[in-house]
């Protein structure tokens, strides 16, 4: 069974609708990517998985917790860091010595104690990622979390999503970078015209187009694509 379940999902945002139809499953120790242009709803998509956007219809099952990396500013910059992941902790019920294990983890132990208003993209992208892991959940989702990662931060992520998925955790990553996509994706899906695509492996995803690249062009609609 899967540990991630939608199904016939919609989403209506200001009166219009961003997602319909919209199938996806993730099971254990799967990394699944969503690729799609800026806009497409992938962001909508993750956020309806952590219950933060309520569907217009269909349904959503995940099987356990769920740790959200939602972006890089979903944070007060007035905070310091470790107060920012006790704060979490307290509101998730989750336990208190997660925090040191968490800022240890992400390389975030360093600056821990400094307020989040002077941090880097990249350290507050470590941040969010912390974040996520905090309750050691079985299913994880993160927003294009390589945004502002140097090339020692992306080697660090990658390595953490080979470690997540041998751990046996469902994992969904929004991104466009699709180099990382290609080496660590089990399975692609596209968010474009308000629907996804299935969810298959590279291989198959690129079938006969010269690459990654050529093939999810080919598979966004006319006017995205260009």
């Amino acid at each position: 069974m899967a540990r991630i379940e939608v199904r016939d999902l919609r989403v209506n945002l200001g009166g219009r609708t961003v997602l319909r139809d919209v199938d996806l499953s993730v099971a254990d120790g799967e990394l699944v990517y969503l690729l799609g242009r800026n806009g497409a709803g992938k962001s909508t998509l993750l956020r309806s998985l952590c219950g933060m956007v309520t569907p217009a219809g269909g349904s959503i099952r995940i099987d356990g917790r769920v740790g959200m990396h939602l972006g890089a500013d979903a944070v007060h910059p007035g905070h310091t860091a470790r107060r920012h992941l006790r704060w979490f902790a307290a509101a998730t019920g989750t336990r208190a010595d997660r925090v040191d294990a968490v800022l240890a983890q992400t390389g975030v132990d360093a600056y821990g104690d400094r307020r989040i208003g002077g941090f880097s993209l990249g350290m507050r992208q470590r941040l969010g990622i912390a974040t996520a892991l905090l309750p050691d959940a079985d299913a994880l989702v993160f927003d294009e979390p390589l945004n502002g990662l140097d090339v020692e931060g992306i080697l660090w992520f990658r390595q953490l999503l080979t470690d997540l998925t041998r751990q046996g955790r469902a994992v969904v990553v929004a991104s466009h970078l699709l180099s990382e996509v290609e080496r660590s994706a089990d399975r692609i899906v596209v968010v474009d015209r308000q629907r996804t695509t299935p969810a298959v492996p590279v291989a198959e995803f690129v079938g006969t187009h010269p690459d990654l690249e050529a093939a999810y062009l080919a598979a966004l609609s006319p006017e995205a694509a260009a």
